[in-house]
């Protein structure tokens, strides 16, 4: 398998270039906006054709670049079936295996930092590898006070789908804010201050509640737009439209 971990700085978030070398088939996990032309540069420098992207849920951080690669490449735009919009191709669920020549993801449905939100496990024939979205991030965790958000729902999802994998699962988070990669299980289960060293259910929903988060800079445009599969949205404010300016004129 073919595989990268790219990062848009802005917001810190990394989208994960998933390829079959048999067939030279792609796919892109949470593709971002901003960093269109890079994701369409790796592709030909590696020689791949772009199938899917994929995105983990509705991001409120930033503009997903999944319709204009479909316009770019031709590719089919995949999204959570549970609120799959009118404008993706294809609708994922947990349960049913996604193909794409000799990649498998197992999609798993961990709903709590949004209501639909799925993270992608992927057995590489060595190791479990586990891209884990907004849901579990590397000694942290998705925020539960907006868009459907649930501190409970959030802890169960991570306690029952993705702490029960190995150990040795690998977790590559949606984000990091801190320079850091990769994780494991076995890590998260220790050292994540907020669901590790056993706590309970009552002590992370006393965390999430005692955050006091800034307001998302970007959410009121981000969401709308990523409902539409990445569509500009009229009420971009003129220091985000750069890369809707860019990309909308060609």
């Amino acid at each position: 398998m073919i595989f990268r971990q790219l990062i848009e700085p802005d917001s810190n978030t990394y989208t994960y270039l998933l390829a079959c070398p048999e067939t030279g088939q792609a796919l892109l996990i949470d593709p971002v906006l901003d960093t269109l032309q890079r994701d369409l540069d790796v592709l030909q420098k590696l020689d791949l054709k772009l199938m899917y992207t994929l995105d983990t849920h509705h991001h409120a951080d930033h503009l997903t670049s999944a319709r204009l690669l479909r316009e770019r490449t031709g590719c089919q735009v995949v999204y959570p079936a549970v609120e799959k919009p009118d404008c993706a191709d294809i609708g994922i669920s947990e349960g049913q295996p996604f193909k794409m020549g000799s990649v498998e993801l197992s999609p798993l449905f961990t709903p709590g930092h949004t209501s639909h939100h799925h993270a992608y496990l992927l057995d590489n024939g060595t190791q479990k590898m586990l891209f884990s979205g907004d849901a579990l991030l590397i000694e942290a965790c998705g925020r539960t006070d907006f868009q459907s958000g649930d501190a409970a729902t959030l802890y169960r999802s991570i306690h029952e789908k993705l702490f029960s994998l190995p150990d040795e699962t690998l977790v590559y988070p949606g984000h990091d804010y801190e320079g850091r990669f990769v994780s494991s299980i076995a890590q998260e289960k220790v050292r994540n201050p907020r669901l590790g060293g056993g706590k309970t259910l009552e002590e992370f929903v006393s965390i999430m509640n005692g955050l006091d988060l800034p307001y998302p800079r970007k959410i009121d445009f981000a969401v709308p737009g990523n409902e539409l599969c990445g569509t500009c949205p009229p009420n971009v404010p003129e220091e985000y439209r750069g890369p809707c300016d860019l990309h909308e004129q060609g």
